[in-house]
């Protein structure tokens, strides 16, 4: 596939256009039927909608490729891409399968002055990964097939004073539920995020036997993340409903727990376990310590003595 600047729509009549469907009946807010779309070309290159996508893909025949993560649509998934994120699609090679699904386009102008302007980027699922996609069950479709449905027969209407405000609050409903699906997801997903939670205790337990701690500090949520190969705001989302903490909430327990193994088992100046832990300062090490456990580091210390 080529590896040329991907393109760029900054209004979605001009997607429209690109992907030979009729020009959209409103210019900003658009719902496609996936089974009208033509197959993608199999050399075509990334895109970059100025809009927000959410879609709903059935026998999608061709592997999504966000960011730096690939995803197979082999069943029915919904996933959102958010204004500037790139999207890059290598064909399958299966012609029998026939896509179906829909595909909402709205515009950042439609939500302008309303609330949802604002509270829109509070939905963290935009900055997910297609890898980590929302699968729904057949009655979570339903609703939220439903909800588009609605959206649609509203702008096919006669548009007036209402229109807009009764198109955005089914937007907030889709918003809404998809969240809660995603939270259903984290908690039905159980195996497959225990054995995430697995190799996160393995990374972090690597890296603070080895050199890494004292070499380049605390671990990031960042490289914690890109190690286990998912976004960060996915990673903590599943950490926070499994485990009550944030990631970074995470990697200070186990600074916390390392910490508190050689006060117990050396002898090692409080200064000098501040150095082997990544900290430039033993202070920022103390005041950490201290709002973690209730105690200073000597404190901590004294109590086994």
């Amino acid at each position: 596939m080529a590896t040329t600047q991907p393109l760029r729509f900054k209004t979605i009549t001009a997607f429209h256009q690109f992907r030979r469907l009729p020009k959209p009946e409103h210019p900003l807010i658009s719902v496609i039927d996936l089974a009208l779309m033509q197959r993608v070309s199999a050399n075509e290159m990334g895109m970059v909608k100025d809009f927000y996508m959410i879609a709903l893909k059935r026998n999608f025949n061709a592997k999504m490729k966000y960011g730096q993560q690939d995803y197979d649509f082999d069943e029915g998934v919904m996933f959102f891409m958010a204004p500037g994120q790139v999207l890059r699609i290598e064909v399958g090679t299966d012609t029998q399968l026939k896509q179906s699904g829909w595909m909402l386009l709205v515009h950042p102008d439609f939500l302008w002055n309303t609330p949802l302007a604002k509270t829109i980027k509070q939905y963290e699922y935009f900055d997910y990964s297609v890898n980590e996609a929302l699968f729904v069950s057949e009655k979570e479709e339903n609703i939220v097939t439903g909800i588009i449905e609605g959206i649609q027969q509203e702008y096919h209407a006669n548009l007036d004073k209402f229109s807009q405000d009764l198109i955005i609050a089914q937007l907030e409903l889709l918003l809404r539920y998809s969240e809660r699906f995603y939270h259903r997801q984290f908690i039905t997903r159980k195996i497959a995020n225990h054995k995430i939670l697995d190799r996160l205790e393995n990374i972090l337990t690597q890296y603070f036997n080895g050199d890494d701690l004292m070499k380049k500090g605390l671990p990031t949520v960042q490289y914690i993340a890109e190690t286990l190969n998912i976004s960060p705001n996915y990673l903590s989302g599943m950490l926070k409903l499994l485990t009550g903490q944030t990631t970074q909430q995470h990697i200070h327990d186990k600074l916390i727990d390392r910490a508190k193994e050689k006060l117990s088992t050396t002898d090692l100046s409080v200064s000098e376990i501040a150095y082997e832990l990544g900290f430039e300062h033993s202070q920022s090490f103390s005041k950490l310590f201290k709002t973690k456990t209730s105690q200073s580091p000597l404190e901590f210390r004294q109590s086994f003595n």
